[in-house]
């Protein structure tokens, strides 16, 4: 019989970001029997994401601090917590299951762990990320190769610029392709391809789930991602902690977004793609290189882009021998401005999951 403590750890976690919804088949805490022990559940419990002491979570839990402390650094090596020290002294917080618990397996992940998820995501998690249309944890920006755009684009839709202000990054594996792989369902794409940056990038790399490179090894690797077909996503913010390269066969937002009959409106896109059909030479490239099919051959022979489905991440842009594509900066009244900061995101998504905003 599953304890108690996991139902209670569902509920806690479904309080956080995208939420931890209840599956008809429990295999959501499946989920939380593989990943957590009862006492773990138990201390999880006792955190929030205000971060707190050993001997302030001690005192709740009624162990000794000694005891707690070995228990909150096993969970923060395991990716189910974080942990901020300044000087000698450790604090420990709640993270969300998404962006969080699971991003943190990237390198401990087994094929029963990567199923499990996948059963879930398809039965009741991906909902989550449906109904807070159009506020997501990541966003789309246009491929470097493809902003030739005449507008002031602004440095959080600039991944060049968003590399360039940083002072200490992380690039690990992609968990989407990660995930996708172990159950069959992966692709060919590159796989590391993530960036963490600040202090989302030194826990990555405090436990070993990653490797820290410097700015021109980060571009290198970016454009690498750019030239494979993949989405440049970063974090939902205007300061964004990290950056993702994402593919529509394995990220979870893309596949979600591939699904639906209007991916634009999902994401509130900034950008739009807009074909020259005196200069289209009918070649097909961007077909087979557009994440959304959005693009479909039109009268003439030539294509035609789908206003309603192009989010604008310029890869057609990039491909199109002829250039006979550009982009375009969408009206004002489509285009969804990140919130300045996490919290805000995070305060955002709630009210939009809650039927509130």
């Amino acid at each position: 019989m599953t304890s108690a403590v996991y139902h209670k750890l569902r509920e806690r976690l479904n309080l956080y970001s995208l939420g931890y919804p209840h599956s008809k088949s429990g295999t959501e805490i499946s989920i939380l029997e593989k990943l957590f022990t009862e006492k773990e559940a138990q201390i999880f419990l006792h955190l929030s994401p205000v971060p707190s002491t050993d001997a302030a979570i001690a005192s709740q839990q009624g162990d000794s601090p000694a005891e707690v402390r070995t228990l909150l650094n096993r969970m923060y090596e395991k990716g189910l917590i974080y942990r901020r020290v300044k000087g000698e002294t450790a604090k420990y917080g709640a993270i969300p299951f998404l962006e969080g618990i699971f991003q943190n397996q990237v390198k401990g992940m087994d094929s029963d762990l990567a199923q499990m998820f996948d059963e879930y995501f398809e039965e009741s998690l991906h909902r989550n990320v449906i109904a807070c249309k159009p506020v997501l944890l990541h966003r789309t920006i246009p491929i470097n190769q493809a902003i030739s755009v005449s507008y002031p684009m602004p440095t959080y839709d600039n991944s060049r610029k968003i590399m360039e202000s940083q002072e200490f990054i992380v690039v690990t594996d992609c968990i989407c392709r990660v995930q996708q792989g172990l159950v069959k369902k992966g692709c060919d794409k590159p796989l590391e391809t993530c960036f963490m940056f600040g202090a989302v990038a030194t826990g990555f790399a405090d436990r070993g789930m990653g490797r820290s490179v410097s700015v021109d090894e980060a571009l290198h690797i970016l454009q690498e991602c750019e030239a494979a077909g993949l989405v440049t996503q970063p974090y939902n913010t205007q300061t964004p902690v990290n950056l993702c390269n994402c593919c529509p066969d394995c990220c979870m937002i893309l596949r979600i977004l591939k699904r639906h009959p209007r991916p634009a409106e999902m994401i509130g896109a900034s950008y739009r793609a807009v074909v020259d059909p005196q200069s289209c030479e009918g070649c097909d490239r961007c077909l087979e290189r557009c994440p959304m099919d959005a693009i479909f051959r039109g009268g003439a022979g030539v294509e035609s882009i789908s206003d309603e489905r192009c989010i604008g991440c310029g890869l057609c842009v990039s491909t199109c021998p002829a250039e006979a594509i550009h982009l375009e900066v969408r009206s004002e009244t489509r285009r969804q401005e990140p919130p300045e900061t996490g919290q805000r995101l995070l305060e955002e998504i709630d009210r939009r999951l809650r039927g509130i905003g």
